[in-house]
């Protein structure tokens, strides 16, 4: 990063703070969140058609308005070859914005998914049938990733699924009673839009009757799930099995027809991971001793319901109705445009993030966040090498995975191919299926042969970042390095607060409760003493602990974090921030030592406020209750002020005393790295 100290001879620095929504009735040392964001918490109006809004989708925004210019020029281009990158964006978009082709069809694209559906005559044709990537669910899902014991090749990994609600929880716990009511209401609307009551092959009765079959059925196998905890630990996840063993664990699954049924190459198959094996035997005897004609129900209504997007206005409106107004909130559909725009990304993401990263992101911000990332390594390094709880062996090794991350920033250097991609004109729907089966047949094909050490996982467009444990890699899409993460004429406290935290975040996930459970080489293998594994557990229970007890300030008592669930993103933060913090007083000393005070704050405020800006944010109550059940990052408001409470310097640097509402006493504070 050019420095933004460096120019402070030539101009006064500006600190790039966002103030204009502090609410100075909110103290910072009652409420950091409340105080930075107050304001726009208390008048932003969120957008009809969102279920959530914030400082993060700002910036999407931005990005989503950059890539409809790339694909609309593309959608005009007429003339382009059907087989180029260009063609295909172009020819995607025209396909997904032809609403008088999509109203004609009304749901004839279905048929031919469905006929194969209520023609299955067995069990083994069902789960044929089921497996394949476009048929529109599975109760076995299957994926391509490194052997967590052998990062040097990939393997197919075996999870549950099947389920038309985000979680298990949400078929038998008594507060989603009333989702379960809405689900019964949407697939039965479903039912009647396609036409199904009454088909041949599936149970008689009328609309009403035959979603409630699907939900028990849905009921059923939710109870063979394991919970969204145990999903996450990467230990009881990896076991592998060959043919036999698969057998073995479930002798009433057809396997053969199942491996038949995803496409892939049965060598493939020859060992994979079975991520649930307890649910994948619980399972396995359910759909052995399941009426056909349930099975089959179930697979047409959730077929049904995957397709609904891309069919007529009737089911598109049919598909918002639950999942966006019910399970998430939103009061309106999002325009076609922007679901045009996400459909082609989804397709074909990295053909337009190529032409995003020729027309948005210079050389120059590549090697200023390749010097930030520099600065959040040196601080972890130094951070490491002092820890006092941790032995020296376990340090060392420490430092060694630490050694071996690799960094992507911006993009990959390899970009992936689409070429032969199959697009039928005027079908959008087989285009979807095409694209599911291409997908799935590109991620199959790695099985046996070298890692793609140049592969990613998000493109280039996209806001976020990742952490691959099973490669020890950091990755930095190009569309996050834009305010309020990062701003290159700002003072650097902003763009450690922002940036630079959500760098040492990613770092931190290397380290956390299960990436610490990886050595450098991307392998799950042990590389603490018990006395350190113990010493580490200690300090994250207290983070579960802590983190159980909080509820979002939209909602009662009952809703509160799942701190197990949450952990891995909490020490995330806390390393994130309080490796920012070190990073950023190792820059001032380089640069000089003392930090300017601009706009009435010192350098180490400015990092702090800059972090509550990061986490300015609002959720729908619908989609507030849906996040704190699956998804394993905190609610903003405790990603900011919880893991502000933990840092030293938020003390000093607000003078938080006893009695303040952020107040931790210092036998409470965590500090893991």
């Amino acid at each position: 990063m050019t420095s933004a100290t460096s120019a402070a001879s030539e101009q006064p620095l500006r600190s790039g703070l966002d103030l204009e929504h502090v609410d100075a009735g909110v103290r910072i040392q009652d409420d950091l969140f409340g105080h930075v964001n107050g304001a726009w918490l208390d008048s932003h109006v969120m957008p009809a058609d969102r279920s959530s809004d914030g400082a993060f989708h700002a910036l999407r925004d931005l990005s989503e308005e950059r890539v409809r210019e790339i694909i609309e020029e593309a959608a005009a281009d007429t003339d382009a070859p059907a087989d180029s990158e260009h063609g295909r964006i172009g020819a995607l978009y025209r396909m997904f914005m032809d609403t008088e082709a999509i109203e004609r069809a009304g749901a004839a694209p279905l048929e031919p998914l469905l006929e194969q559906i209520t023609a299955a005559a067995d069990l083994e044709q069902v789960v044929r049938t089921m497996a394949a990537p476009d048929s529109g669910t599975s109760a076995l899902l299957a994926y391509v990733w490194t052997d967590d014991h052998d990062s040097t090749r990939y393997q197919v990994k075996l999870h549950q699924g099947g389920l038309g609600l985000p979680d298990e929880s949400y078929y038998r716990e008594d507060r989603y009673a009333d989702v379960r009511a809405a689900y019964v209401e949407h697939l039965t609307a479903l039912i009647e839009l396609a036409g199904l009551a009454g088909r041949d092959g599936l149970p008689s009765g009328d609309a009403a009757e035959l979603a409630q079959t699907v939900l028990d059925f849905e009921t059923r196998l939710a109870a063979c799930h394991v919970d969204v905890v145990r999903l996450r630990d990467r230990e009881k996840s990896y076991n592998p099995m060959d043919a036999d063993q698969r057998r073995e664990l479930a002798p009433a699954f057809p396997w053969d027809a199942f491996v038949e049924g995803t496409g892939a190459p049965a060598s493939a198959f020859d060992v994979v991971s079975v991520s649930q094996p307890e649910y994948v035997g619980a399972a396995a005897e359910l759909l052995a001793g399941e009426d056909l004609a349930v099975l089959r129900a179930w697979l047409a209504v959730r077929a049904v319901g995957t397709y609904a997007p891309y069919l007529s206005a009737a089911f598109v409106e049919e598909d918002f109705s639950f999942s966006g107004r019910v399970l998430s909130g939103a009061e309106e559909l999002r325009e076609r445009w922007k679901r045009g725009v996400a459909f082609v990304e989804g397709a074909v993401g990295f053909s337009v993030g190529k032409e995003y990263v020729a027309r948005h992101f210079p050389p120059s911000h590549k090697e200023r966040m390749n010097n930030l990332v520099d600065s959040l390594l040196d601080a972890y390094r130094a951070s490491i090498s002092t820890l006092e709880w941790m032995t020296p062996a376990t340090r060392e090794k420490a430092l060694e995975k630490l050694e071996k991350f690799t960094p992507k920033i911006g993009y990959p250097d390899t970009w992936r191919s689409y070429d032969g991609l199959e697009i039928t004109e005027g079908d959008l729907v087989a285009t979807v299926r095409a694209s599911r089966r291409f997908d799935a047949d590109f991620e199959y094909a790695k099985v046996g042969g070298p890692i793609d050490q140049d592969e990613w996982h998000m493109t280039p467009q996209t806001v976020n970042a990742y952490y691959n444990a099973g490669s020890n890699e950091i990755v930095f899409p190009a569309a996050i390095l834009q305010p309020p993460f990062f701003d290159a004429e700002a003072d650097d406290a902003v763009n450690f607060g922002g940036i630079g935290a959500v760098i040492g975040h990613e770092i931190g996930h290397g380290f956390d409760d299960q990436g610490s459970k990886y050595d450098g080489d991307g392998n799950l293998a042990s590389w603490w003493t018990a006395e350190d594994r113990a010493a580490f557990e200690e300090r994250t229970t207290v983070l579960i602990t802590q983190f159980s007890q909080l509820s979002p300030r939209d909602l009662d008592d009952q809703h509160t974090v799942n701190g197990a669930l949450t952990i891995g993103e909490n020490i995330g933060d806390l390393g994130g921030l309080g490796i920012a913090l070190k990073a950023y007083k190792a820059r001032t000393a380089q640069d000089g030592g003392e930090a300017p005070v601009i706009d009435g704050y010192t350098g180490i405020q400015r990092v702090f406020l800059s972090w509550a800006t990061v986490w300015r944010g609002k959720n729908r109550l619908q989609e507030a209750i849906r996040r704190l059940a699956i998804d394993p990052h905190s609610p903003a408001e405790f990603r900011c002020n919880t893991t502000a409470g933990h840092m030293d310097e938020f003390y000093e640097a607000f003078d938080v005393r006893e009695g303040d509402a952020m107040y931790l006493a210092p036998e409470q504070r965590v500090t893991i790295w």
